[in-house]
């Protein structure tokens, strides 16, 4: 018989922050042992991204400005999950809005955390297939700087692996979708 370990006890949070995609707040919890302190947190509704590849096997990716790091990321079209959403809807409305694509095909490839130590952020990777290209340019959001970049897997990799501008969530998400990449 395995023993659960015990859970902290959560004494009490403070709302310090409400924005339009998340909210950040500070706990009080008693650990296990007795000791109390204070945790910081962000609360997310998640996002959903999609690895999209062409029919002539390009990656479909997008590089767009990012204000936290001062600089442009090489990214996997992705989006915040609205309320009442799923993340499945969320990626086919981000992939087209971002990227001009629309998918015909779709494969769920998981859910992970972002950053849990101070995040409850999941991202839900979609394997985005059979693309076909509205005939309209990507509708963007009045706030995003947004250029399509189509690059093999190969480049991609090439990119990670000198440790450019390429975040993490879209580092994953191509891990996990590689083996599907391969088996096509």
């Amino acid at each position: 018989m395995s023993i659960i370990p015990e859970l902290p006890q959560n004494l009490g949070s403070k709302l310090f922050f409400q924005g339009r995609k998340f909210q950040f707040e500070v706990n009080k919890l008693r650990l296990p042992n007795g000791v109390e302190g204070e945790w910081e947190c962000i609360r997310h509704p998640g996002g959903a991204l999609a690895v999209p590849i062409t029919p002539d096997g390009n990656l479909v990716l997008v590089r767009q400005y990012r204000f936290a790091v001062k600089g442009r990321l090489l990214e996997f079209p992705a989006g915040t999950i609205e309320k009442g959403e799923n993340p499945l809807s969320t990626i086919q409305r981000e992939i087209e809005e971002e990227t001009g694509y629309k998918a015909h095909q779709w494969q769920n490839l998981t859910k992970f955390p972002l950053a849990p130590g101070y995040s409850d952020e999941y991202i839900y990777p979609f394997l985005a297939q059979n693309l076909e290209k509205l005939p309209h340019p990507p509708h963007q959001d009045d706030d995003e700087d947004i250029e399509v970049v189509l690059m093999s897997p190969e480049e991609l990799e090439e990119i990670i692996y000198r440790g450019s501008q390429v975040d993490a969530k879209s580092v994953t998400a191509y891990f996990l979708a590689r083996r599907f990449l391969k088996e096509n």
